[in-house]
């Protein structure tokens, strides 16, 4: 009789061990959209030395005018983490939600929400977070190494700028806006911003690393 039970308490285990990674990948899922949600809304001051132009033409300079503070909002470096810590599947998911929710629930975005937001220029960036995950956690797939990371983050990071400034190329002609706006939004979005990008992501993608291999220690 105990023997017969055997396989039916083997059975009811893996139910039970289903479930449980169920509501663990879903808790995982909520709060890389809370993360997403907040890097929305946060502003970093990354300060550095730089070359001015101005010491090209032997002007006076002083210290300060060789350090560089450049304040950026961290929503790609954040959704470059996402992608690498659930990976493709769980991380779309993510996306996902933050995207229905800026749509339909509440102003999730940078300039609000609702469906109207589908036609601001800066959609097709948040648009753009699907299927940089997508590609990201596939190349991350085969293994964290370095050159994997490296490729994941370029991918990632490409595609996001690609479309966003595509899509902001479709929404200006719809609304007939003129070359001068375009090239103006191309440099405040994706001008000197994709590098920083870029360095950012890549240290969120080397963080995520750790994070999964912390995450499976205590599980």
């Amino acid at each position: 009789m105990i023997k017969a039970a055997v396989p039916r308490i083997k059975v009811i285990k893996k139910q039970i061990e289903g479930i449980r990674l169920t509501f663990g990948s879903m808790l995982l899922i909520l709060c890389c959209t809370f993360l997403l949600i907040l890097a929305t809304f946060v502003q970093l001051d990354v300060t550095h030395f730089t070359i001015p132009k101005a010491a090209f033409s032997g002007a006076d300079l002083q210290l300060n005018d060789f350090i560089h503070t450049y304040k950026l909002i961290p929503q790609i470096p954040v959704v470059m983490f996402v992608g690498a810590f659930l990976g493709r599947k769980y991380g779309i998911m993510s996306i996902l939600i933050y995207i229905l929710l800026g749509l339909f629930v509440i102003p999730v975005f940078a300039l609000g929400g609702g469906p109207k937001y589908i036609l601001e220029y800066g959609f097709g960036y948040i648009l753009a977070y699907i299927p940089a995950v997508f590609f990201a956690g596939s190349i991350l797939k085969s293994g964290f190494t370095n050159r994997n990371m490296l490729h994941a983050v370029l991918v990632g990071v490409l595609t996001v700028h690609l479309i966003g400034i595509l899509y902001m190329l479709f929404i200006a002609g719809l609304k007939h806006d003129g070359a001068s706006f375009m090239w103006g939004w191309f440099c405040a979005q994706s001008g000197v911003k994709i590098i920083y990008d870029f360095i950012f992501s890549f240290a969120a993608v080397f963080a995520a690393k750790y994070a999964k291999i912390l995450l499976w220690f205590f599980m």
